[in-house]
């Protein structure tokens, strides 16, 4: 008979890549394989939020008190997606590019 191994469950500040912390419940993710999943608890108005991390961006995680890991996480919220980082809307479709030589086949009809 083999002995399970106890799975990891813990409040901790966790550090990626030396450049970002924040803390949360962690514990092992059930898809992907060997990721971690980090349950970012609710503060200061900020709604509770779920990572899931790969363990190679991991480069610090210090187990700590549930009541830690929330102030931490009070001050260290993952920011959302920012809207520099998606393109511009417009009504209008953008142009189709001029047809060149490029775009058909050697028979002479064109690329779809």
């Amino acid at each position: 008979m083999t002995k399970e191994q106890p799975q990891f469950d813990e409040w901790c500040v966790v550090e990626l890549f030396g450049h970002q912390r924040t803390a949360g419940r962690t514990r092992p993710a059930a898809f992907p394989a060997g990721h971690v999943r980090l349950d970012i608890p609710a503060t200061d108005g900020h709604e509770a939020m779920t990572q899931i991390l790969n363990p190679s961006s991991v480069y610090r995680m210090t187990p700590t008190s549930e009541e830690i890991a929330t102030a931490v996480a009070a001050q260290c919220r993952p920011a959302p997606v920012q809207r520099w980082e998606l393109p511009a809307l417009t009504g209008e479709p953008e142009p189709a590019a001029a047809a060149s030589d490029d775009d058909y086949y050697e028979d002479g009809e064109q690329f779809s």
